[in-house]
C-alpha cells in the first residue's frame, strides 16, 4: 500500500508536515495564513500577493515577512515593495511571460529547497482557486508543470476547497483530521485517466475518467458508524489526476 498522505495535515496546528508556503494574489484567509506561516520553512509571495499579505497583516507586519517576492512585478505597489525591501525581503524579478508568476515562484522555491537541503513534506499554496476561471486553470497547469520538477506533493488551498494533483500510480489519502468537509472529487484535467478507488461513496473500478465520459465530482466518503474513524481513500491512476476536497466550514 502507498504511504499515506494527509492533505489537510498542513492546516492542523498539531500537524506534523513540514511545508513551504507560496501566497498568490487572491484574497488571503488570515486563519489559514496564521497556521501555515508558523509551519513554513520558506515563505514566498508571487508578485501582487505581497499587497495582500501587507494588508491582511497590518497589525503585525514584522511577524509576516516573506523570504522572497517574485514575479514580473507589474502588480506589487511601490510602497509595498519598498516596505519589504526595507525589511531585507528579497525581491526577484522574473520577466518571462511564457509562464505565470505562480509557476516561476515554484521554480525559485524548489531551488531554495535543494540549495538548503531542506526536509519538506509538501509545498502549500494559499490562493489560486478563486476569481477568473482562466487563472484557476493556470493554477492547475502549474501543478502539472511542477510534476516533472519535484516529487513533493503540491497543494492549493482557498476558501473551502483544496486541490492536489495525484501522480500516476497508487495513493493513500488520509481524510480523518476532522477538517474534511462533506464533498470530494477526482477530476481528469488534461487527459483521460484509468482509475480505481476505495473509501468513497461512489468508487471507481478500473474506469476511465474523461470529460464527455465520466467525471467524479460531488462525491463523498464511504459512510462509517458514529465514533468510528473514517477510512483512508485509495486511488490508483495511470495519468495525472486532480484530487479535490472540501475543507470544513460554514461556506462549504
Amino acid at each position: 500500500m502507498a504511504k499515506e498522505f494527509v492533505p489537510l495535515d498542513c492546516l492542523l496546528p498539531s500537524g506534523t508536515h513540514k511545508i513551504c508556503l507560496i501566497i498568490l494574489n487572491q484574497p488571503v484567509d488570515k486563519s489559514y495564513l496564521q497556521v501555515l506561516w508558523k509551519k513554513a520553512l520558506v515563505k514566498a509571495c508571487a508578485d501582487g500577493a505581497a499587497n495582500r499579505l501587507y494588508k491582511v497583516t497590518a497589525e503585525d507586519r514584522d511577524s509576516y515577512l516573506p523570504d522572497y517576492i517574485s514575479g514580473d512585478l507589474d502588480s506589487i505597489t511601490d510602497d509595498v515593495k519598498a516596505f519589504y525591501e526595507s525589511k531585507n525581503c528579497e525581491v526577484i524579478e522574473t520577466p518571462d511571460q511564457d509562464h505565470t508568476d505562480f509557476t516561476k515562484c515554484v521554480d525559485i522555491m524548489l531551488q531554495r529547497i535543494e540549495r538548503g537541503q531542506l526536509q519538506v513534506d509538501a509545498i502549500v499554496t494559499l490562493g489560486g482557486l478563486g476569481g477568473r476561471f482562466d487563472q484557476i486553470m493556470a493554477s492547475v497547469e502549474t501543478l502539472h508543470l511542477s510534476m516533472s520538477k519535484t516529487q513533493l506533493p503540491m497543494i492549493i488551498i482557498q476558501g473551502r476547497s483544496l486541490v492536489h494533483l495525484l501522480k500516476p500510480g497508487s495513493h493513500t489519502l488520509g481524510v480523518n483530521t476532522g477538517l474534511e468537509g462533506s464533498w470530494c472529487g477526482l477530476v481528469p484535467v488534461g487527459t483521460p485517466c484509468q482509475t480505481t478507488s476505495t473509501g468513497l461513496k461512489w468508487n471507481l473500478n478500473d474506469q476511465i475518467l474523461a470529460f464527455g465520459t465520466l467525471v467524479s465530482t460531488s462525491n463523498t466518503y464511504e459512510g462509517v458508524a458514529p465514533g468510528t474513524p473514517r477510512k483512508a481513500v485509495t486511488v490508483t491512476t495511470d495519468k495525472p489526476l486532480v484530487w479535490t476536497m472540501a475543507i470544513q466550514g460554514a461556506e462549504e
